[in-house]
């Protein structure tokens, strides 16, 4: 297959895979106490709450989870641009924040921004372009080992080592394209064995806060 052909292929995949993500996101928004209320109707009355109590404590680790993500834009983007300024990269500013933004986009998001960040930097001489890519390289790499594990992980109450973990097993079994996944889906295994296995009461679960307490983001 054709390098231009593969590229554009795994683009595509990207976008639907966001698309996908935002469209759940907002019918989980509009449609989520009728979806709790149609499946509590099938279990038996005691069960119910329980249900229904797991059912929020996800959600509100969910939320915290998006913002974390809100959390590392602001920082990639803060850290980016710090980076770039020092290169001596023009509209710095702007390009840190495309970066960060970008950030969230698995494996192509950090390639298009170290393509827009190189170029720019030629556009005034060979060094500033190099010093401006290693920047972002060397910012990628504290993001993915330092900066994700501790956030994010830190969003929804999961260690580190869960997190990196979860990573590797879900790029290893999907593909990287469902490594922004990773940590919701290992938020909620984790809850949901903390409920079943361990008998943990979801009502009483302390959620993890991330710039402001869970609750507060529903009101």
């Amino acid at each position: 297959m054709h390098p231009a052909v593969s590229y554009g292929k795994k683009a595509i995949e990207a976008l639907v895979g966001i698309f996908f993500i935002f469209a759940t996101a907002a019918y989980w928004l509009f449609e989520r106490d009728r979806v709790i209320d149609a499946v509590t109707s099938f279990l038996s009355r005691p069960r119910r709450k329980k249900v229904r109590d797991t059912w929020e404590l996800v959600d509100l680790k969910l939320g915290a989870f998006v913002r974390g993500q809100l959390v590392m834009i602001g920082l990639v983007s803060t850290l980016v641009s710090i980076g770039l300024w020092i290169a001596g990269e023009p509209y710095f500013i702007l390009l840190g924040i495309t970066v960060g933004i970008l950030e969230i986009v698995p494996v192509v998001g950090p390639l298009i921004g170290l393509i827009l960040v190189v170029p720019v930097g030629l556009s005034v001489d060979p060094q500033t372009a190099l010093k401006s890519g290693a920047a972002v390289l060397i910012i990628r790499l504290a993001q993915d080992y330092v900066i994700n594990p501790h956030v994010m992980g830190g969003a929804v109450g999961l260690s580190p080592l869960i997190v990196l973990t979860n990573a590797i097993a879900v790029t290893t079994l999907f593909g990287p394209f469902f490594v922004l996944l990773s940590v919701p889906i290992a938020s909620l295994v984790v809850t949901i064995v903390d409920v079943t296995a361990r008998g943990v009461d979801p009502a009483e679960a302390e959620v993890p806060t991330v710039l402001f307490p869970a609750g507060d983001a529903e009101t």
